[in-house]
């Protein structure tokens, strides 16, 4: 395993991060056999993985109580353990359930650090813009949490790059944490960060930890342009249905291509293409078995030339979609 620190705060983490939003009963394409959960963070573990994200919304708290039973009983060192979780989502009906009021971040660390069984979590996210709270009020609330302890660093995911501007802007402003990582989708056929987002962060010195780094699966080859998929999330999940377009097909072809010729798997060769990007810190990488786990962190080993990075980007034209950043 690869080491790095999280944008430019001395926090080391791992180059992948087990992302644990597969540790769950909500959709059928999850996990939903806490053993077999527990086992593929326990891989991840003697893999050298110390990077776990996951979210109070995840299987409505599900995903945190297995990551935390699987690190408790893993005995390991909390000191090299870098766990990360995050609040927005609708948690319960009615008034407060979601959203990133004072009130409601107070109430969600809380409930997930009792769910994952910890004292602190290192890095709590905001998962979406609240449109609702003004940010001044989150980033407060943020910053409560940091000087209680309970919270280490603050992070964001998922939104347009003048609204995280604006946070940061806000934070340097009022004196207030700062966000020190940025989690958004980025992957070979899901590149419109790189005309939003990215920059930004790029700019700020802001970590980056691309979610769905595999596309849903997509980059792993394991579709084909004129079948109908009939399992995994492609058969139940409209958004992973859209992208199944020409270019992005054109994308896979050349993904094909090389890894054939470099001996290796489309899934490391996509994963070794967002490794080979500077501004990236840790693919956030999802695998349902060991097999995959331990094929992602193969990934780690597969060198990428220039040209060879060239020829994966030829396909696609960045285009910043916002539809998807507000989502």
């Amino acid at each position: 395993m690869e080491y790095t620190h999280l944008g430019e705060t001395g926090l080391e983490v791992s180059r992948l991060c087990l992302g644990c939003m597969n540790f769950g009963s909500d959709e059928p394409w999850m996990i939903n056999d806490r053993e077999q959960s527990r086992a593929v963070i326990q891989r991840a573990l003697d893999l050298g993985i110390t990077f776990f994200d996951t979210a109070n919304v995840y299987s409505q708290g599900e995903s945190e109580e297995i990551l935390g039973e699987a690190l408790a009983d893993a005995d390991r060192d909390r000191a090299e353990l870098t766990v990360a979780t995050k609040v927005y989502g609708p948690m319960h009906d009615g008034p407060n359930g979601q959203g990133l009021s004072r009130k409601h971040v107070f109430e969600q660390a809380d409930a997930s650090l009792e769910r994952l069984g910890l004292d602190y979590v290192d890095l709590y996210q905001i998962h979406r813009w609240d449109d609702e709270t003004p940010i001044e009020e989150t980033l407060s609330a943020l910053d409560a949490l940091v000087e209680e302890g309970t919270v280490r660093y603050v992070g964001a995911s998922t939104m347009p790059a003048w609204k995280f501007a604006k946070a940061l802007y806000e934070a340097d402003l009022n004196n207030r944490e700062r966000f020190v990582s940025m989690q958004c989708e980025y992957n070979l056929v899901d590149r419109h960060e790189e005309a939003n987002v990215l920059p930004l962060c790029a700019d700020q010195r802001v970590g980056v930890l691309p979610w769905s780094p595999l596309a849903g699966g997509f980059l792993t080859g394991k579709y084909e342009r004129d079948a109908d998929p009939d399992e995994g999330r492609a058969a139940s999940d409209e958004f992973m249905e859209k992208r199944f377009t020409e270019e992005n097909w054109a994308v896979l072809e050349v993904v094909r291509d090389l890894a054939e010729e470099k001996d290796t798997t489309p899934a490391q060769l996509s994963l070794a293409w967002l490794l080979h990007k500077d501004l990236v810190d840790a693919p956030i990488v999802g695998p349902r078995t060991i097999d995959h786990l331990e094929e992602n962190v193969g990934a780690l080993e597969v060198d990428l030339t220039d040209e060879e990075i060239e020829r994966l980007e030829a396909p696609k034209t960045p285009v910043w979609n916002a539809e998807i950043g507000d989502v």
